[in-house]
């Protein structure tokens, strides 16, 4: 059975006393592991500190985003060795603020997939459709297509290595939220495609997480579907009351 994994991605926000403020309260609330997995996403610049208060809970932590080559002249990147360094277990690729925002590719989001990987690094690739898409009926087009090129290349006995986040852009930081059925189908759909690109075997092993105004009073319907396997949190994350009412719901299904 996967076991559900719930991610704060904290995005730009908080500052250093925030950020430390937040991490202990996570902390506190989770100093052991359970039959959930809890990662947050603070900003790069807060990363070593989060660590170090995170470090021996039960809470991991990665980043929300990485450049694809190890090291070199790529001034203000980031490489996966050096998020291993500070202890990080996931990266975030490919989320669609960055898609829409900094013109990430799927072809750049793939390569930063592939990097992760070969490190050992956890990459949460997202998938979503805007609402243009959406309402002229091309959501399934759209998420095949991202799924096919952001994941090309990742042979059958690493995809369990992988974690799928679907996001509506529609759903982010809008308020709006994809009803329990309409998540579900795509959530569905991205099995399959698992399904056909692998097997079975392999598709039951990957998780996918739902993105898109994730808060405690819609958490049990959405977690309850099955096949979603967790939670991106965006807003709802940088409250631990909220993050911890999300965590409890899947604990609760768990």
């Amino acid at each position: 059975m996967r076991r559900f994994l719930i991610a704060g991605n904290w995005k730009m926000n908080l500052d250093r006393k925030g950020s430390d403020s937040l991490a202990r309260s996570l902390a506190e609330h989770y100093p052991s592991p359970g039959n959930v997995d809890v990662a947050v996403f603070p900003p790069s610049v807060y990363l070593q500190t989060v660590a170090r208060i995170l470090d021996g809970s039960a809470v991991g932590w990665g980043a929300q985003n990485m450049y694809h080559q190890g090291n070199g002249a790529y001034t203000g990147e980031i490489s996966s060795a050096m998020l291993l360094d500070v202890g990080c277990r996931y990266v975030i690729l490919g989320h669609s603020e960055r898609r829409v925002l900094m013109d990430e590719t799927d072809l750049k989001v793939n390569a930063k997939a592939l990097a992760a990987l070969a490190t050992d690094l956890t990459p949460v690739v997202c998938l979503g459709e805007t609402l243009e898409q959406r309402e002229a009926g091309k959501t399934q087009e759209v998420i095949k297509r991202q799924f096919e090129a952001s994941l090309a290349g990742i042979p059958a006995e690493m995809i369990a290595g992988v974690v799928i986040a679907y996001e509506p852009v529609w759903a982010i930081g809008t308020g709006k939220v994809a009803t329990g059925d309409q998540a579900q189908e795509v959530h569905a759909d991205l099995r399959k495609m698992l399904v056909s690109r692998y097997n079975s075997q392999f598709a039951e092993q990957v998780r996918i997480l739902y993105g898109g105004s994730v808060k405690p009073d819609n958490a049990i319907d959405l977690l309850g579907r099955p096949d979603i396997d967790g939670a991106l949190v965006g807003g709802a994350s940088l409250k631990s009351d909220s993050f911890a009412d999300i965590v409890a719901a899947a604990f609760a299904l768990a």
